[in-house]
């Protein structure tokens, strides 16, 4: 984890965000597995964040990022999580 750079600051800010399935149902199997990870790597790279790591579990997910300082922790979240529910719809 190295600092990141930008015009006219330096900055480290790594968040740890842990969500579930509703019910921790075992859903996240397979190809919904597999479309998941694909929409997370999607909306870090639509957002500027860096993943460091990722694990997704049967029935929730782990994920460890690096962001900018300008966008807010529950934008961060926001963003995320709302690609990702509409993944099941």
């Amino acid at each position: 984890m190295d600092y990141q750079h930008d015009r006219t600051k330096e900055f480290l800010i790594n968040y740890h965000l842990i969500w579930c399935s509703k019910r921790r149902k075992s859903v996240l199997v397979d190809g919904i597995k597999e479309r998941l990870e694909q929409i997370i790597m999607e909306v870090a790279e639509e957002k500027g964040m860096g993943i460091l790591n990722l694990v997704i579990n049967s029935d929730h997910v782990h994920l460890f990022i690096s962001a900018n300082p300008m966008v807010s922790a529950h934008n961060i979240v926001k963003n995320f999580k709302g690609r990702s529910s509409r993944l099941l719809r």
